[in-house]
């Protein structure tokens, strides 16, 4: 009985798609699919945020996540972006959706867009402008007038855009799909019957807005008709639509996760991602969006949470620098063009499902016309199984699915990774004094960090527009989120004798919603407090000394995002609501209800000291620097690095803040933020379930360190960074980085025996031939060494291969012939061309190489 492994390395060239600009008719669906033309398609999404990268990234991330073999690209619509005061729209730069889905167009691809417009999206405020929050009567997320006429208002706004530019399929537009509310199940409880009106007004809204493209509800079990009601989280095989009439779909398989500052960094094996994924479609799916496929970054103020990093990397299969990031991104693109040789067949009928045995199993799909289509899964986490299917046995490796486009040949396993995998590195771009042995480090005039120039900024009360109120001022409602920073100041005088004094020392008592606070006693920090991702409300409490006579004291709150999901999350509120007090061994003075003076965000924030260019009447300061000290802002200027190789800023050394480059914010920073030490592991399994507290990395280092600086945003000459510094740090660890692939690998094993009856599934794969070894630099470099290789049973992983027990003498030598030279290269993995080192074993070829 033949026996089939599935070892296989593919070179897929891309995906034949339909034209999006040509007349499409109307999007509709069955229980089967969507269907386009008439036509029923299997689809795969990715999420691009247009916000979270910048226009002159957006080809080439649409581009790739095209090579990658996705159909169509997802995004949400951030209303707090496009009407950041009420009716005043922004739908430009970064903000610029027409354009971002014209260029998913022009690239042959189709659009998801999803409105919300709430989105959660670890994004500010879950995507919903402040401005609405202060509206009196104004309840978000109910049956709500207030909430609904304006939701209404931007929703139709949005809509009218896209009809505007006919970006609608049935206006021969890419768009495909719209989304309305989002993940709404999962809180709908805690309004009660306000929920229900609400949602089905949210249905109602929607539908009447004629777009000719069907809307979905992700995450919303009982999504009136006719709206999709469609499935988020890692897994969605056991998902089912609420009617027969509606197709399988899911609009956010996790590729990773988000984390925080203070948090370790999570990663998902894309072995599971694969897995997921391939049982998804098994089981009936045919609609299935990434979520993330390239994470980004948040600028500015943008990150919600709280305490949510800048970068929003996700893990995703395209790094928040715009890199594809390998294996993930190959071994996913090996699945698409896997599922798209079994399309014919899965859009003709439903699975039948086959028991092979215990947690063994098979989806079958055959059409009258005997067109037929497999999955194989082996659910079991531990151990391999081989399984006869159709009369041929098949070894399935623990937690994996087979794909057989022909029910008989193997072209993919979601176990079995054959496509190339990257070494990343961090190339710093100038002497650093702290690390004089990394061997990552070299020299850049161009990007050097000199000159420094600085201001303090005042503590306390220093600007005109100052207040009085009496009592503590909840943070949000009084700064409407304009800034990270509200003073609560007030003065009292010292006799020396009150009972709230223990000589000339009291307890400063200060209970807050969070985020951060800094306490400034008489124009000197005593001491700062801080809440976490889980829980952003915190009580400080230290001893201060005071002097007799007068006394200040300065507390500056701070918010890091404000909450983005849960049930009235927009009442959580933030900043010091609760008691102010002042406790001795002999009583308490409560200052609570007294008399403070409030000013909303900073003075270095009025005077605009992040845009400040080398103007003659600035207030910048040459000579010594403050170092390691609180509430100072620095400037310098920089030329760009040499090459086109993406930029970060490394801000290790520096406390907290943000950081700008050329008036453009690159985020808030806060390295000081240390993960904890444990809880990580070096080789993570993929095998059974992921969950968010598995596969962690980066323990006990800073959550981010490395900030993106979009190379749009610099000129190559004479540009101005600003940072702002809260709590103290040292400017002279302070260097610019470039992000580059220092190796790139493959290893990938021989087919054998071969299959005699593959050949046709070869050609459509886009292979002459059986298994091949592919590699491919990134643009603009060529492969300039040939680190490794080796044909026979090579051991390790990228970077760190070795000869095994056998090893064929021409590999070398062939590898060479074949890349040196070139930008990729492909190598058959067959005795025929490096001998047969060790006859009766299965071989591979495992490469390591260098692109300069």
């Amino acid at each position: 009985m033949r026996e089939t492994f599935f070892s296989f390395a593919f070179v897929f060239y891309g995906f034949l798609l339909l034209s999006v600009g040509e007349g499409l008719s109307n999007v509709t669906y069955d229980h089967r699919a969507l269907m386009i033309e008439g036509k029923h398609r299997i689809l795969i999404a990715g999420t691009i945020h247009y916000p979270r990268s910048t226009p002159e990234m957006w080809p080439d991330l649409i581009q790739k996540a095209k090579e990658g073999g996705l159909d169509v690209i997802s995004t949400y619509v951030f209303w707090d972006l496009h009407e950041p005061v009420q009716n005043q729209y922004d739908f430009q730069g970064r903000n610029d959706l027409v354009k971002f889905v014209k260029t998913i167009g022009a690239a042959g691809l189709y659009a998801d867009i999803r409105i919300g417009p709430y989105i959660c999206s670890e994004w500010n405020f879950g995507g919903l402008p402040v401005w609405l929050h202060l509206t009196p009567g104004t309840v978000f997320r109910t049956n709500n007038s207030n909430f609904e006429q304006e939701m209404q208002k931007f929703v139709t706004k949005v809509v009218g855009m896209m009809k505007q530019e006919r970006l609608f399929a049935s206006q021969g537009g890419p768009i495909i799909l719209m989304q309305i509310e989002n993940e709404y199940g999962r809180i709908q409880s805690a309004y009660g019957s306000p929920g229900i009106a609400y949602l089905n007004w949210t249905a109602t809204m929607a539908t009447s807005l004629n777009t000719g493209v069907p809307w979905v509800m992700c995450g919303q079990p009982n999504a009136p008709d006719p709206i999709i009601n469609t499935c988020d989280g890692f897994y969605c095989d056991r998902f089912m639509p609420n009617s027969k009439t509606k197709p399988k779909m899911w609009t956010e398989c996790y590729t990773g996760w988000y984390f925080h500052f203070g948090g370790r960094v999570p990663q998902r094996p894309v072995e599971d991602i694969a897995f997921a994924a391939a049982r998804f479609f098994q089981r009936g799916g045919s609609f299935q969006n990434y979520y993330m496929y390239h994470g980004g970054t948040n600028f500015g103020r943008s990150a919600g949470g709280p305490f949510i990093t800048t970068s929003y990397d996700y893990d995703a299969p395209i790094d928040e620098y715009g890199i594809p990031r390998q294996p993930k991104w190959g071994h996913l693109k090996d699945l698409h063009k896997s599922i798209k040789l079994c399309e014919e067949a899965m859009i003709a009928t439903d699975p039948t499902y086959i028991s092979l045995g215990h947690d063994l199993e098979a989806y079958v799909y055959k059409t009258s016309s005997n067109v037929c289509a497999a999955f194989l899964a082996n659910i079991n986490s531990q151990t391999n199984a081989t399984v006869v299917f159709n009369g041929n046995k098949y070894l399935l490796p623990p937690w994996s699915v087979s794909i057989l486009p022909d029910c008989k040949n193997v072209v993919f396993n979601s176990a079995q990774i054959n496509s190339q995998a990257t070494l990343m590195e961090t190339r710093h771009l100038v002497p650093k004094t702290r690390d004089q042995t990394s061997k990552e480090i070299v020299d850049s005039s161009r990007a050097s960090l000199k000159n420094w120039s600085w201001v303090s900024e005042p503590v306390g009360i220093s600007k005109t527009n100052a207040f009085k109120k009496s009592g503590l001022l909840e943070q949000i409602n009084t700064t409407a989120d304009t800034t990270d920073y509200l003073w609560y100041s007030i003065s009292i005088e010292i006799q020396g004798s009150e009972p709230f004094l223990n000589g000339n020392q009291t307890i400063l008592h200060v209970e807050t919603l969070g985020h951060v606070l800094h306490a400034f006693i008489n124009g000197k920090l005593a001491g700062s407090g801080m809440g976490n991702s889980s829980s952003a409300n915190f009580t400080l409490e230290m001893p201060i000394s005071v002097v007799s006579g007068h006394n200040t004291i300065d507390l500056l709150s701070l918010t890091v995002g404000l909450q983005n999901s849960g049930p009235f999350f927009d009442e959580k509120g933030a900043g010091i609501t609760g008691t102010a007090k002042l406790i001795g061994p002999k009583g308490v003075l409560d200052l609570s209800s007294k008399m403070w003076t409030y000013q909303i965000g900073l003075k270095g924030e009025e005077l605009g000291l992040y845009n400040d260019s080398n103007g003659s009447s600035s207030p910048w300061i040459s000579g010594t620097l403050p170092k390691n000290q609180s509430l100072i802002w620095y400037k310098t200027n920089f030329d760009a690095p040499d090459g086109d190789d993406p930029i970060a800023l490394d801000l290790i050394g520096m406390g907290k803040g943000e950081a700008w480059v050329n008036g453009q914010s690159i985020g808030r920073y806060w390295p000081t933020k240390i993960a904890p030490p444990d809880g990580c592991e070096a080789n993570c399994s993929y095998r059974s379930s992921f969950h968010i507290n598995k596969c962690f990395t980066g323990c006990g280092l800073p959550s981010q360190r490395l900030y993106h600086v979009p190379h749009s945003w610099i000129q190559p000459r004479n540009n101005t960074i600003v940072l702002f510094e809260e709590m103290g740090g040292d400017l002279t660890q302070i260097s610019f980085a470039t992000r580059q692939v220092k190796s790139l690998c493959a290893h990938v094993s021989e087919f054998h025996p071969p299959p005699l009856d593959a050949w046709e599934l070869y050609l459509k794969m886009g292979q002459k031939s059986g298994p091949v070894l592919y590699l491919e630099c990134p643009s603009n470099k060529l492969i300039s060494k040939i680190k490794f290789a080796s044909f026979g049973t090579p051991q390790g992983s990228c970077g760190s291969y070795a000869h095994g027990m056998c090893s064929s003498d021409r590999a070398l030598a062939i590898v060479q012939q074949a890349c040196l030279g070139s930008k990729s290269c492909s190598i058959g993995v067959s005795t025929d061309a490096f001998g047969d080192p060790c006859n009766g074993v299965i071989k591979s070829l495992a490469v390591e190489v260098a692109c300069t």
